[in-house]
């Protein structure tokens, strides 16, 4: 899956771009899925997510006190990856958020705090603004191509595995060409596990112990020898 954030302040144009992007994967007949994160809750009749749910294959909202896809209780983006099943996602907000690039989104007001800018995350921007050292695009073609290209998504466990104190540490090396997305080992080890085609990130310490207690099982069946295994589960 390819991912990528659009962040910016209030009426920056978040929502059109995200829309636009949105079509133009469509177009290119891609699956879309959108995740839009809003400070206030959803009402059930925001016109937003609305617009997202007419273009894309799978919308879901992420508040402060409740999460749609329909929890009751707070959940974070990467516990319903496996909900959100698509070749592209695309995540309206999240500003907090490390383990994936962004897209910045420099129209409005830029008074009210900017330390969501993070341009080592930073894959474009868009529109006539810009900082340093990130690309500014005006054409959704080549905003789209440059999604398709660089967009990731890391499992945001901060495990340190990689070497690296953070996924976001990660991530701006990852954005800036120094290693790819195999340099995340709790993504790339010994046992890969999906849900849906989402993977899963596991730690060393739970790899370890999933990978030894299968191995010594599968010792014990008949026709059993030494050599990648391949097994289907469904849960």
């Amino acid at each position: 899956m390819k991912a990528v954030s659009i962040v910016g302040p209030k009426n920056s144009g978040k929502t059109t771009l995200g829309l636009e992007l949105a079509r133009h994967f469509k177009k290119m007949g891609l699956t879309v899925a959108a995740a839009k994160f809003s400070h206030h809750g959803f009402n059930w009749q925001d016109t937003d997510t609305t617009k997202y749910s007419e273009i894309c294959d799978t919308v879901a909202g992420l508040g402060p006190s409740e999460t749609f896809v329909h929890w009751t209780d707070r959940r974070f983006l990467p516990d319903i990856l496996p909900l959100l099943t698509a070749d592209v996602l695309i995540v309206e907000g999240g500003k907090s958020l490390g383990y994936l690039p962004r897209i910045l989104c420099l129209r409005g007001d830029l008074t009210d705090g900017t330390d969501w800018l993070t341009p080592e995350l930073a894959i474009a921007s868009y529109g006539e603004e810009s900082i340093d050292g990130v690309p500014a695009l005006e054409s959704i073609d080549d905003l789209a191509e440059t999604v398709l290209k660089k967009g990731f998504f890391l499992p945001g466990m901060d495990c340190e595995t990689c070497g690296r104190p953070d996924c976001k540490t990660l991530a701006a090396d990852i954005v800036a060409g120094k290693v790819t997305t195999d340099a995340c080992l709790a993504m790339h080890n010994s046992i890969e596990v999906d849900i849906n085609g989402a993977p899963l990130g596991m730690k060393p310490f739970v790899e370890d112990l999933i990978s030894a207690a299968i191995r010594e099982m599968l010792k014990t069946l008949k026709g059993y020898s030494p050599g990648k295994a391949t097994i289907k589960l469904d849960v």
